[in-house]
């Protein structure tokens, strides 16, 4: 089993910076690919990017690409989404989930999810 909890969310104003950080627990945390999702009101969960276990791999949706970079510490058991320059349709809950195996962007690839939080840009 692994254990995902995420922090860093909060209310920024756009072109302005945030970093969330997802701390995994359990034995096999740094087994799992990471990857990054966020729901915004009234949508459906979209994928925004992943790395592999050992970070060799790492992808980002076209609307964040150039703007959030993953990544993550195995030592600590913990990844990142540092992000950049951000808009106000980057509003949403964000999510960290984790699988066995390679990165992915369905929904149903992953086994742990955390709880998310929240995200808000002003304009």
């Amino acid at each position: 089993q692994v254990q995902l909890v995420e922090s860093g969310g909060g209310l920024v104003q756009a072109g302005g910076s945030l970093r969330l950080s997802c701390a995994a627990s359990g034995s096999t945390g740094s087994k799992n690919a990471m990857g990054w999702y966020r729901q915004a009101p009234g949508k459906e969960r979209e994928w925004v990017s992943c790395i592999s276990r050992r970070s060799s791999v790492t992808f980002y949706a076209d609307p964040v690409k150039g703007r959030f970079t993953i990544s993550r510490d195995n030592a600590k058991n913990t990844g990142y989404l540092q992000m950049n320059s951000l808009k106000p349709e980057d509003t949403a809950v964000y999510y960290c989930a984790a699988r066995a195996g390679v990165c992915g962007n369905s929904v149903s690839l992953y086994n742990y999810w955390g709880q998310g939080t929240t995200v808000t840009v002003s304009s």
